[in-house]
């Protein structure tokens, strides 16, 4: 099994950040390459699209609102591999600050655990961009 993360620190208030991010359905209210999301089995899978027109399915497996932080699996997706279970958390950070963490495990198939990797450290380090860019704008 393969583990990945990524992290940024914001200068906003961690409950600010949770407010954009802590819906299961808000990715395309910061995530400029997931333009489209649909939520079914009320509220527990979310469709996503994305901007070539592919489609992911994902599952949330955990939500904690007071620790702001929730899990998800993919349960389909055109990505070379299998178990992945990933956790979006934001912490508080003394002086008003916070941190955002996006995290996965994953087992490879039909590619190398290091391109996995690779390919998931890239999501998760250009999503948080995103998210900063989303938050500054």
């Amino acid at each position: 099994m393969a583990t990945t993360s990524a992290t940024i620190d914001l200068p906003l208030p961690a409950d600010r950040v949770w407010q954009l991010i802590g819906g299961f359905d808000s990715l395309p209210d910061w995530l400029p390459y997931i333009p489209e999301s649909t939520l079914s089995e009320g509220g527990r899978v979310r469709s996503l699209t994305n901007e070539e027109g592919g489609v992911i399915v994902e599952r949330l497996e955990a939500f904690d609102h007071r620790a702001r932080t929730y899990s998800y699996s993919i349960l389909r997706a055109p990505f070379p591999v299998t178990g992945y279970r990933s956790t979006l958390t934001v912490h508080e950070v003394p002086g008003g600050r916070s941190r955002v963490e996006w995290s996965g495990t994953f087992t490879p198939t039909g590619a190398g655990e290091e391109e996995a990797i690779t390919l998931f450290q890239g999501i998760y380090t250009e999503g948080l961009a995103a998210l900063k860019k989303t938050l500054e704008g």
